[in-house]
């Protein structure tokens, strides 16, 4: 897939899976806006991709509506415009309902939700004027209920519907699509392990989830990705692509 000069937001480029993205994209030609909370953390995922002249810092707090907003404004500002915008901004933490607070509560739903959306709203009139197109990253847990996680499930849950809703009211103009990834080899992931009472079943649950026995690679979600916001995907609006390994199949 090409998208050699193509204008490409990342909101969460400077880790993971919206790292991963931002990689491929570079790599397929793109220009390409890396948001992450800080600069710190943004210098460094620019370092990591050799500091091409192709790639602009985009720091800002994406659970922020100034901090959406911000963002969209540096990449519009910089490339002149905007033809894709990638949300892969996210936090996930599992608590039970009763352990669940208004902090978490908040944090997880202004992060993986508002955030989303409002990086898309900032983003629309460029995308509108580009005929773009908008990818979300949400998550099997929002295809499907997952005891100890109702909150990240609610959040991820929204990201997916409004996606739907999205791709509705603002098609023909500009696609909008999201990817539902199963467990990804993420820092967040191996945080979670790590900090588990007992590490190697928590990652050997993790492996066994999964129908396919394994868990993804960062690099499998931004195939993903690159297909949806690619041409050959011009046809796809309104999906919400599970790259979970059976997970969401049934069981």
């Amino acid at each position: 897939m090409d998208f050699t000069n193509k204008r490409v937001l990342v909101t969460g480029g400077s880790r993971g899976i919206g790292f991963a993205v931002a990689k491929a994209f570079l790599g397929a030609g793109a220009y390409v806006a890396i948001n992450g909370r800080s600069m710190q953390t943004v210098d460094a995922a620019i370092e990591r991709l050799d500091g091409s002249e192709r790639l602009v810092a985009a720091p800002a707090d994406i659970g922020t509506v100034p901090g959406c907003e911000s963002a969209v404004k540096t990449a519009i500002d910089a490339f002149d415009g905007l033809d894709i915008l990638v949300n892969s901004a996210g936090i996930g933490a599992g608590r039970t309902i009763e352990d669940s607070d208004e902090e978490m509560w908040d944090a997880h739903v202004n992060v993986n939700l508002k955030g989303t959306f409002f990086c898309c709203r900032a983003a629309l009139s460029a995308l509108r004027k580009s005929k773009g197109n908008i990818v979300n990253i949400a998550s099997d847990a929002g295809l499907m209920g997952c005891i100890g996680i109702v909150v990240y499930c609610g959040s991820k849950g929204g990201v997916v519907n409004m996606s739907r809703a999205m791709a509705l009211e603002i098609a023909p103009d500009v696609r909008v699509n999201c990817v539902c990834p199963g467990y990804t080899d993420t820092d967040m992931i191996r945080v979670s392990i790590a900090k588990a009472e007992d590490p190697d079943a928590k990652k050997q649950m993790m492996i066994d989830y999964a129908p396919l026995k394994r868990i993804a690679m960062p690099e499998e979600i931004s195939h993903a990705v690159l297909y949806l916001a690619s041409s050959e995907a011009s046809f796809i609006t309104g999906a919400a692509l599970a790259i979970d390994g059976g997970t969401t199949a049934g069981r």
